[in-house]
């Protein structure tokens, strides 16, 4: 097997220093015209290929770019994930990916791993860490943001309209007739899960039907959280025929939870979720929520890292949401709601 041709051998064959022959791959040697002919002569006569990763390191540069989920499980970040490798899968660069695991301490240890590991550019993927930390360190590495909105650094972050969003399901729900709501929220350390409770508060509300603090529950963005928090609501033993969850995955959760205490979505309550994730339409019934453009959410912000990396400036457009309507919401059918769990869970007889 023939040797790989190397720049030592280049350099040696045209007489000159390896780090003259890198400087004119680089285009940054200042050479004479005939020295830099000669070497020329080498690298096409030798047929000498360049390493691209070797020739990144020798310029400081890892030609990865770390990305921080919260989850590594996460249907709404891993569609992301997929919008952002597509981009990168043109390119030169690979992206680094670890997980925050929903806890500020573990988010920070993240992102201190991708800086020892000197990454060109970081995405973070919503996240929980204060803007001040990440203000500093847009200072040492371009930094873009998917999916909140950080202070100091609007222009690189990638973000939806959440409170529009949120009124357009709950208005929805008010327009079929629904006046006796619940409401799971995500875990108010996130931006958006704020946003979105806000916003369901102020449009209920304008309209006159404020959800009793009873009817309010709260979990991390997952099935598990959707689960338990249904779990608190009914245990009130107070009505509610619509109830809005914060994301789809929680509206899943809270869906099984429905159906273990015997009551049927939608003819009982209507169901909605936020983010329209690719299970959700698979659902039964299929699910009413919220459609984020997740995917080329994800493209855009591996597009802004790119031309960080290359210097420019960068401008966002907000995303705005659309309203996905399916089988899990219809008028209320009646007032009356289980008051209690021995009665949501009996079986009528005959």
């Amino acid at each position: 097997m023939l040797e790989p041709v190397t720049l030592a051998h280049v350099a040696q064959e045209a007489g000159v220093s390896p780090s003259t022959v890198s400087r004119i791959l680089n285009g940054t040697a200042n050479v004479a015209p005939e020295k830099r002919a000669r070497v020329e002569a080498v690298i096409a006569r030798l047929n000498f290929k360049p390493n691209p990763q070797a020739q990144a390191l020798a310029n400081g540069r890892s030609l990865t770019i770390g990305v921080i989920t919260p989850s590594l499980n996460s249907t709404f970040y891993g569609e992301a994930l997929a919008g952002i490798e597509a981009v990168l899968n043109d390119t030169p660069y690979h992206p680094l990916v670890i997980s925050g695991q929903w806890r500020p301490e573990r988010e920070q240890e993240a992102l201190d791993v991708l800086l020892l590991r000197r990454v060109d550019a970081v995405i973070l993927m919503g996240g929980i860490l204060d803007d001040a930390i990440l203000e500093r360190v847009a200072v040492r590495v371009p930094m873009v943001a998917l999916g909140r909105d950080v202070r100091g650094l609007s222009e690189r972050c990638v973000v939806m309209d959440n409170r529009l969003g949120m009124r357009a399901i709950v208005s929805h729900l008010l327009d079929l007739g629904h006046r006796d709501f619940a409401f799971i929220g995500g875990a108010e350390r996130q931006q958006d899960a704020v946003e979105r409770r806000e916003s369901v508060m102020a449009t209920l509300l304008e309209a006159g039907v404020p959800i009793p603090d009873a009817l309010i529950a709260s979990g991390e963005y997952t099935e598990d959280g959707g689960r338990e928090a249904a779990a608190r609501l009914l245990a009130t033993g107070l009505p509610f025929t619509a109830l809005v969850c914060a994301n789809d995955q929680m509206a899943l959760g809270a869906r099984l939870t429905l159906y273990r205490h015997g009551l049927r979505v939608p003819e009982d309550v209507s169901l909605t979720g936020f983010d329209d994730v690719i299970t959700s339409s698979l659902m039964t019934p299929p699910l009413t929520t919220v459609r984020q453009a997740i995917y080329d959410m994800g493209e855009v912000a591996a597009r802004a890292a790119l031309s960080l990396l290359r210097g420019e400036k960068v401008t966002m457009q907000v995303f705005t949401p659309e309203l996905v309507l399916r089988e899990s919401t219809m008028p209320p059918a009646r007032t009356h709601h289980p008051t209690t769990l021995s009665e949501a869970m009996t079986v009528p007889s005959g």
